[in-house]
């Protein structure tokens, strides 16, 4: 009676040790009884009834996906290759058992049509420049399509763009020309500029009594500087009217100089002469 009760021990625990499953933390088990699925168990221990019950794992850990490159013309005709990476996960384990056979290679394929279908609506300007807003318009298109299937897609980023070499070569070009525009732009903004303050600095001189000649002073000391100049000193007629009625001999003929539009004109007064 011992030994009869010994086997059946033995036996209850071989049978309760191959029912006892322990599921990690990532993973889910969809269970079958009689082939019906039944419920979806998991994390830690879940019992599994041998010859009724089945089970199968489902890993929810996001999945990386490469998409290989694809053939795609864009919407102003230059033909590209590019390649692009999914990420995703399994969101309900029941439904990617029952309504999918091969989740990641259905992801895949509707990945890779979606890529092209999307970057085709794009001229190449803006393939290059709104990677972002391509991206996101990528990831709604392709979960929305896999949402039925119980996956959540992440993210979709466009990895590479290859375009031919001579569309590289007519680019290179243009970024060349762009940048010497921009550069006689930045040019003709700073002579503008300088025209301006230098018609300011005109005027106020002008405005102001002996400004002229402060600044020549200013400059002839500049210029001093240098040991190998030469100097010429403009002298104001102004000085010279000045100097000359202080010199000039009451019987010499005094010399005036007065200034028009047309130039500069001495008139010479000679003496009178004695009637006698």
């Amino acid at each position: 009676m011992g030994f009869e009760v010994m086997v059946a021990a033995f036996i209850g625990f071989v049978f309760l040790w191959n029912s006892l499953k322990f599921v990690n933390e990532y993973d889910r088990l969809v269970i079958f009884r009689l082939g019906r699925v039944v419920g979806v168990r998991g994390p830690g221990p879940v019992i599994i009834v041998p010859f009724i019950e089945r089970a199968k794992k489902v890993d929810k850990r996001i999945i990386t996906l490469s998409i290989p490159m694809q053939e795609i013309i864009t919407k102003d005709n230059v033909s590209a290759k590019t390649a692009a990476v999914c990420f995703f996960k399994i969101d309900d384990p029941f439904k990617v058992i029952t309504k999918i056979e091969d989740p990641v290679n259905a992801t895949s394929q509707i990945a890779q049509t979606t890529l092209r279908s999307v970057l085709g609506q794009f001229d190449l300007d803006h393939l290059l420049a709104e990677r972002d807003m391509i991206n996101a318009k990528l990831q709604a298109i392709i979960d929305r399509e896999t949402e039925e299937w119980g996956i959540k897609v992440i993210s979709v980023q466009v990895k590479d763009v290859e375009i031919p070499d001579s569309m590289q070569r007519a680019m290179a070009r243009q970024a060349e020309a762009e940048r010497e525009r921009r550069a006689k732009v930045v040019a003709a903004e700073g002579e503008f500029q300088a025209a301006a303050k230098l018609a300011q600095a005109a005027e106020l001189i002008t405005s102001q009594p002996g400004a002229m000649q402060l600044r020549q002073l200013q400059t002839m000391v500049e210029v001093s500087a240098e040991k190998n100049s030469t100097l010429i000193f403009p002298v104001p007629i102004e000085l010279l009217e000045f100097t000359k009625a202080f010199t000039q001999r009451p019987n010499e003929p005094s010399i005036k100089v007065r200034g028009n539009d047309q130039g500069q004109t001495i008139n010479v007064k000679e003496p009178a002469k004695d009637p006698g």
